[in-house]
């Protein structure tokens, strides 16, 4: 493996589940075409130590609204909480809290101005962690739109009964790849040294690499979303994971109704995690053969192997169009990429870029 192999968007090549897009259009022509907003699952508990902030960006990525709020109240930018980190190029809906015991809440509005809203100020007994939400709701305008709207129509009814490949997106990985060549250069020994935050991106960018050669290799191979010998099963919104029992005459119709998904493997170091065998093993064996290296490195680094579900569920997916365009809305859970979606049904083109970020 050397850096010239791993430059470029690396999920161009990926195989599509259902028969590639069918619709040009363009995608974020302004930022009100990409709304999204997250879903906690909770709200303020109105009293506590920490400053619950319910805002609507745009033009700002989460960094820098956590800046922003951490300059205000005159605290460490550690103290801000904030569940997932969201793009820069859309009206994002995001919660954020402030840790500031003893002390009076500020005024607020003095941080809003036309990239930033003020939606609800209360107060919360715990920080908001990192990857503490249940999932996010998008509304995607899809600008300048083309193609057949009968089988776009069709293309749509099968993603919501069907699901779509639980890729990860292109975010993940940099602009054109980079963080690719970045991690070949850390499991090599030949990279500059990392700070802790830049080297964690770096190791879940590798990670997702290794987990979307398992799935294109399902995808492939048709059975992406249908359960084999040797399968590792995850159980539709919980963590809970189980062999795939050819003698549960249930599992079918189950896999079917996108209650339960087959899984594919976050490598890393042996863990309580659930392994694979049979035919399910052999798949992954094949598909990861030219990355072993990569496995090593995320094992020496001290990431825990876990499963991720293959298949991406499309929630509450629903419609319309307007004389060239046409308006997506849907719900992804937590961990989960609207580019995932999007592939499925759009093909690529022009849009604003956004840093690789973490999900």
């Amino acid at each position: 493996m050397t850096a010239a192999d791993l430059q470029g968007d690396p999920t161009l090549a990926l195989p599509f589940a259902h028969g590639g897009p069918i619709l040009h259009g363009r995608l974020r022509a302004c930022d009100d075409d990409f709304q999204v907003e997250e879903v906690l699952g909770y709200g303020p508990s109105g009293s506590g130590e920490h400053v619950f902030l319910t805002l609507r960006k745009r033009g700002l990525n989460t960094h820098d609204v956590a800046r922003k709020l951490a300059r205000h109240a005159g605290v460490a930018q550690v103290a801000v909480g904030y569940a997932g980190l969201k793009d820069r190029n859309a009206v994002t809906t995001q919660s954020f809290t402030v840790q500031m015991p003893g002390q009076d809440t500020p005024d607020w509005r003095a941080v809003a101005d036309d990239s930033l809203e003020i939606v609800e100020v209360a107060r919360h007994h715990r920080k908001i962690r990192r990857g503490g939400l249940r999932g996010n709701r998008f509304v995607i305008r899809i600008t300048d739109a083309a193609g057949d709207r009968d089988a776009v129509e069709q293309r749509l009814h099968l993603i919501a009964t069907q699901g779509v490949p639980n890729y990860f997106g292109s975010q993940r990985f940099g602009r054109n790849g980079s963080n690719l060549a970045r991690a070949e250069a850390l499991f090599s020994g030949s990279g500059r040294r990392l700070g802790r935050e830049q080297r964690g991106l770096i190791l879940s960018a590798a990670r997702s690499q290794l987990f979307n050669q398992v799935l294109a290799a399902r995808v492939a191979g048709g059975n992406w979303g249908a359960g084999l010998d040797g399968d590792v099963m995850s159980l539709a919104g919980s963590g809970r994971q189980f062999h795939y029992d050819n003698g549960d005459a249930s599992l079918p119709e189950r896999i079917q109704q996108l209650d339960v998904h087959p899984t594919g493997p976050l490598c890393g170091r042996p863990s309580r995690s659930l392994s694979t065998a049979a035919d399910c093993e052999l798949i992954e064996r094949e598909a990861l053969a030219p990355w072993q290296g990569w496995i090593d490195g995320l094992t020496r680094f001290g990431l825990d192997a876990d499963r991720r579900a293959l298949r991406l569920a499309v929630d509450a997916l629903d419609w319309s169009w307007q004389d060239r365009a046409l308006t997506l809305s849907f719900e992804l859970t937590a961990g989960a990429y609207a580019t995932s979606v999007l592939r499925e049904l759009v093909a690529p083109g022009e849009e604003p870029s956004e840093p690789a970020e973490l999900a």
